[in-house]
């Protein structure tokens, strides 16, 4: 039941007070109890499952745009609605559908998020749905659909604490989502072994065995994911192939013209980040998200001062940014999403 102190928080407020990581381990006992108290609303539409270490917000997001569904997406930059591919209205609707019921359980912050994404799904009659996996995807909250069709966007190193030390061991962990029934798509034939059938493809490939038919992928955008403002770049690439893909589809990239503002969680490669970034980069302002698990602002100084000619520190994102457009003309701000949902409403 809830607590008095409970009771008279906002549903918001409540939300943000939740732990996203489980105190008693990684699993879906919890998430599946939880749903069953719904009345098990992650059965009223038929899924795509996105797995994969980055590109899979963008991959869900036009999936669902291409079979007309919704997505559900993590994490977010504008606000929490985004991630249920909802409004603010819609999304505080969801989630005092399933307040009651998750603190019963004591679920989690991203066991909350995905069982008001389903539950929301429900009530507004989505029959097509591309669900964003969180964490890996054997443990991860939203392994409780039957997906129809799992698409693996990509795998690098992440996580490997709880995903395993290599990139077969952490594809096998993102792979086994697949159900005996599930058509599943991978980048390439790297990891053709770990399931039965694989067909070769991407998004659209996923949008197209899901509907039985051949498509053109819609086309969807979400903030952070190479927003251009201008002569401002964002982008929430957080691992070095992210950083790579960035670089390859950044305006004017060759020129080494660019003032950076970075912040990077500590369980990423943040020098490997750095070092691409300084391709790029002519000046560093090192800053900090407000992520728990955010590097000081001191130490990506420290760790970048190899790779650019100027590097400063700024701990408030906010004076960051506004520090770097004095720096130069062209700024780009990136190494996490959580960056970016700190600077959302700054314009």
């Amino acid at each position: 039941m809830r607590s008095a102190t409970d009771a008279t928080a906002t549903d918001l407020e409540w939300l943000q007070s939740l732990s996203p990581w489980p105190a008693d381990g990684f699993g879906t006992e919890r998430m599946r109890a939880l749903l069953d108290r719904l009345g098990n609303p992650q059965r009223s539409f038929a899924a795509v499952h996105v797995v994969g270490t980055k590109g899979k917000s963008t991959a869900a997001r036009r999936i669902a745009r291409t079979i007309g569904g919704a997505s559900y997406t993590s994490p977010h930059v504008s606000g929490w609605h985004e991630r249920l591919d909802t409004d603010e209205a819609g999304f505080e609707r969801a989630l005092a559908r399933v307040r009651a019921s998750a603190e019963e359980l004591g679920a989690t912050q991203f066991e909350v998020l995905t069982a008001a994404a389903f539950a929301d799904f429900e009530a507004r009659g989505v029959k097509s749905a591309a669900i964003e996996a969180g964490l890996g995807g054997r443990l991860d909250a939203t392994n409780v659909i039957d997906a129809r069709v799992v698409l693996l966007t990509n795998v690098a190193l992440e996580h490997t604490d709880v995903l395993g030390e290599t990139r077969e061991q952490i594809a096998a962990e993102k792979l086994a989502v697949a159900g005996p029934a599930a058509t599943v798509v991978l980048p390439d034939t790297e990891f053709a072994h770990l399931v039965a059938h694989p067909t070769v493809g991407g998004a659209r490939e996923a949008a197209e065995a899901f509907l039985g038919r051949p498509v053109e992928l819609a086309e969807a955008s979400l903030p952070g994911r190479l927003e251009i403002r201008g002569n401002e770049v964002r982008d929430g690439a957080h691992t070095p192939e992210a950083v790579d893909w960035l670089l390859a589809h950044l305006p004017g990239a060759g020129r080494r013209d660019y003032v950076v503002v970075a912040s990077i969680l500590g369980d990423k490669d943040a020098d490997a980040i750095l070092e691409r970034l300084g391709r790029v980069g002519r000046a560093l302002v090192a800053t900090s998200s407000s992520n728990p698990r955010a590097l000081a602002a001191g130490e990506v100084a420290d760790r970048g001062r190899s790779w650019f000619d100027l590097v400063e520190t700024v701990e408030d994102p906010h004076t960051a940014l506004l520090r770097a457009r004095t720096l130069g003309a062209r700024v780009l701000v990136t190494g996490s999403l959580y960056l970016l949902a700190d600077i959302s409403r700054d314009a």
